[in-house]
């Protein structure tokens, strides 16, 4: 009998241990680079649908009514990029800029002020929630997705720099199926 209970206990032992081994292989194969890279919506896919009200009460949807728009994933922690900042402001001040908006992934009362105080006021901070974010396949940011007015993903990436901002914006201009 107290052969039975010891083998018991440690058959539960090597069960707990072999459960906890998978999640920590499952959490570092989820986090890990390669991972990453596979974030966001391929080119061609469909995005999310969805309409939202800025602060100051205006609407935004996506698909958008313009040709081209940019949903940025980040929040007030954007700052900490600067290149990618410059990437945002050059491509607004560029000769027909897409709509750019930020999508927020819970309410974020300090993100339009410090956005303006980037130089990047035009920019509509939009509230969405960690569904859509999950919609979108996105856990960190920056993020960009460019979406076309047919609700087709353009051209996405997470960006760490300028360059990676004007690059996107060049593939997004490609005809669809080009790239």
């Amino acid at each position: 009998m107290t052969l039975a209970l010891v083998f018991t206990a440690c058959a539960a032992v090597l069960c707990v241990a072999a459960a906890a081994a998978l999640l920590a292989i499952a959490q570092a194969r989820m986090s890990s680079g390669a991972a990453i890279e596979r974030d966001g919506l391929a080119t061609g896919a469909r995005a999310p649908a969805w309409s939202l009200a800025d602060p100051a009460g205006h609407a935004h949807t996506s698909p958008p009514a313009r040709p081209l728009q940019l949903v940025v994933f980040a929040d007030h922690s954007l700052k900490s990029f600067p290149s990618v900042v410059e990437g945002l402001r050059d491509l607004l001040a560029g000769d027909d800029p897409p709509e750019v908006v930020l999508l927020l992934r819970r309410p974020n009362a300090i993100a339009a002020p410090v956005l303006r105080e980037l130089g990047l006021a035009g920019v509509a901070v939009l509230t969405g929630s960690p569904s859509l974010y999950a919609r979108y396949n996105v856990r960190v940011g920056p993020f960009l997705i460019f979406v076309d007015s047919a609700g087709l993903v353009r051209a996405s990436s997470l960006v760490n720099y300028s360059w990676q901002v004007a690059k996107l914006r060049q593939l997004a201009a490609l005809p669809a199926g080009v790239g």
